[in-house]
């Protein structure tokens, strides 16, 4: 009997542990119930440039984080008057006819980015013609050095590669040779949607000497161009905020935070591993946005913005490892591959985020989705689509 009492309560205890062993586990969850942030390509409509809501409704852990492309637009803008006001007209107006003659590089007809700064660049200058496209501009004015000077758009163009891509730099250099070639002495000024473009305007060989290029995005080669004096200005959409904020709201997420705490958690107030980002990032309620603020690069501020200055605020967590898969829709971006990715790079080891990166070829949302798989071996997910209006594609790729 002794013996036998010994046995049952072994087995007493034994069930008791699997008892409790059954209890602690929790439920694996499903891929549509985990995180998702959607960066620097907000879903929308690429002709109305109406936000895509029902992506970003996907679940309650679905977020954008970018920049304030509208606001950002207006501070390329200024960048220009503002470089203008302080100008020679005798300088600038290199023919002499009491004109400045400028020309366009335009990224995407169909991206909301590239708009806003079409939009900014031509309301600025007094060229808006209530429209974005190539080639719908009027006659405007603006103050050159105490004189006002009419101003005319030459020619705006979408620089698309021989291979379909967008923003590309190599269109952009054929371009500038040709406009060179045709307008002459006409042409006063080259404003670009983004550096990458205007270095690569630089890059014709017959590129007129002197005369002012403004870009957009303060990536590293265009920063050292404003240093040596070849490139006038660019605005910083500062990419160490966006890619810290994209990364921080899903450590949020993951850590189990809700409601107001996933958009100020480390971004606006410090989080619960003392990490705070140290710039200025907005919260659009409406359109469940996180956007990073932007400031315009010239001569007078360059060196703050030179490659390998990190945010400070940000230190090394004790946050369990997380695994991320992230898309990124072109592997030949300039802003993405020089800017973006190595501080997304930098900052997730801090932030204990284990990042999968896939990319794709700027062209077919293909190319990103074929890679966009296993997911079940990933705890969040982070998108960058090819076209701002393929949110679907991913969400329904996460319903099983």
């Amino acid at each position: 009997m002794k013996k036998l009492g010994g046995a049952i309560v072994v087995l007493a205890m034994a069930g008791s542990a699997l008892f409790v062993g059954c209890g602690k586990q929790t439920a694996k969850l499903q891929n549509k119930d985990k995180p998702l942030v959607f960066f620097n390509r907000q879903p929308s409509d690429p002709t109305s440039g109406e936000i895509d809501m029902a992506s970003m409704n996907w679940n309650d852990k679905t977020y954008y984080v970018g920049f304030d492309a509208a606001g950002g637009g207006a501070v390329q803008g200024k960048l220009i008057t503002d470089f203008l006001a302080n100008a020679d007209p005798a300088k600038i107006d290199r023919n002499g006819d009491g004109t400045i003659g400028y020309v366009l590089c335009i990224g995407d007809v169909g991206h909301n980015d590239s708009k806003a700064r079409t939009a900014g660049i031509r309301q600025a200058l007094g060229t808006w013609n209530g429209s974005t496209d190539p080639g719908v501009a009027k006659e405007g004015s603006v103050t050159v050095g105490g004189k006002t000077l009419k101003v005319v758009e030459l020619e705006g163009k979408a620089m698309t590669g021989t291979d379909g891509s967008t923003w590309n730099a190599n269109a952009a250099t054929e371009a500038m040779g040709g406009w060179a070639t045709k307008f002459g002495t006409a042409i006063d000024m080259v404003v670009s949607n983004n550096d990458g473009m205007a270095m690569g305007c630089l890059q014709a060989s017959n590129y007129p000497a002197g005369v002012p290029i403004f870009g957009y995005d303060a990536n590293a080669d265009a920063i050292e161009a404003i240093g040596a004096g070849k490139l006038t200005g660019t605005v910083s959409q500062n990419v160490d905020a966006q890619a810290t904020a994209t990364l921080q709201v899903l450590r949020n997420l993951l850590d189990g935070l809700t409601g107001t705490d996933v958009y100020t958690k480390g971004i606006s107030e410090p989080d619960q591993y003392g990490n705070k980002i140290s710039a200025d990032i907005v919260y659009k309620t409406d359109t469940k946005a996180l956007l990073a603020q932007n400031t315009g690069v010239n001569s007078s501020n360059w060196e703050q913005y030179k490659a390998g200055n990190r945010d400070q605020g940000i230190k090394q967590s004790k946050a369990v490892e997380k695994k991320v898969l992230l898309t990124i829709y072109n592997s030949a971006d300039n802003f993405l591959s020089s800017s973006y990715l190595p501080a997304l790079n930098y900052y997730a080891p801090l932030l204990g985020i284990k990042l999968t990166v896939v990319q794709g070829d700027g062209q077919n949302e293909s190319s990103c989705l074929d890679k966009f798989t296993n997911l079940g071996n990933y705890d969040a997910y982070a998108v960058n689509m090819v076209k701002t209006n393929s949110g679907r594609d991913y969400t329904d790729k996460l319903k099983y």
